[in-house]
């Protein structure tokens, strides 16, 4: 078996840093306004070491046909930056602790909601970015089943657990009612302070499912679209 270059691990290691801190902050009533900070502005930097890391897909931008597969990435990864940059933004005009040291006065109305929409927004993008790439992912697991046995019942499950997964997901995603924050037809978020922990969590990873289920089959779908071009290296 070939042996992973540094610069791939680097990669995946700052993709799983990027998703569980975004999981944490999304449960913000549990952990407090000083955590939630420290950690969004680590997500940020996170963020950033991902575009350098992925240099080469911001040369290739303006080089080649843009297939709809291509196209659908561009798309997905362009709102997922602009999501970020409004968490930065707004972050930063809430800040109370790691950059009170600015003194920002006025725009806290806008920022809050800002932050609101960007956020739950920033959750459902990052997921569908995740699923762009699952197909990776999946091809380490299906390498890591040896016997062609096991890799034909793996054909199978993946898909029939990704199902389950993105419809118990769906029924979450609306009972949580995360579309009104999306759209702003609320200006406040209902915080649950005494829910356990892990049932959050758990609600929070099968939404995350859905979106990369419906993400991955979506770009499956557009690969097979006529104008196929050779894609960007992966990230």
């Amino acid at each position: 078996m070939k042996s992973v270059r540094p610069k791939t691990v680097m990669k995946m290691a700052v993709d799983i840093l990027m998703t569980l801190a975004l999981l944490f902050l999304m449960g913000y009533q549990f952990w407090g306004d000083a955590a939630h900070e420290w950690v969004g502005t680590e997500m940020f930097l996170l963020f950033i070491v991902h575009h350098i890391l992925n240099g080469s897909w911001h040369r290739n931008l303006l080089h080649g046909r843009y297939s709809p597969s291509r196209l659908f990435m561009l798309i997905i990864d362009a709102l997922v930056f602009l999501s970020m940059i409004g968490l930065m933004v707004s972050g930063i005009m809430l800040s109370n602790h790691v950059f009170s040291f600015l003194e920002i006065r006025g725009g806290m109305s806008f920022a809050r909601l800002l932050h609101m929409s960007s956020s739950y927004w920033g959750f459902v993008l990052m997921s569908l970015h995740l699923g762009l790439h699952w197909g990776m992912l999946l091809g380490m697991i299906k390498r890591a089943l040896k016997r062609e046995q096991n890799a034909g019942k793996g054909k199978r499950l993946f898909p029939a657990l990704g199902a389950v997964t993105a419809l118990c997901g769906l029924t979450v995603f609306i009972r949580r009612n995360l579309l009104a924050y999306m759209l702003l037809r609320t200006q406040f978020v209902f915080l649950d302070f005494q829910e356990p922990v892990p049932l959050f969590y758990l609600d929070y990873l099968t939404m995350m499912g859905t979106f990369i289920f419906l993400s991955y089959y979506a770009s499956c779908f557009f690969r097979g679209l006529p104008g196929k071009i050779p894609q960007l290296r992966s990230r």
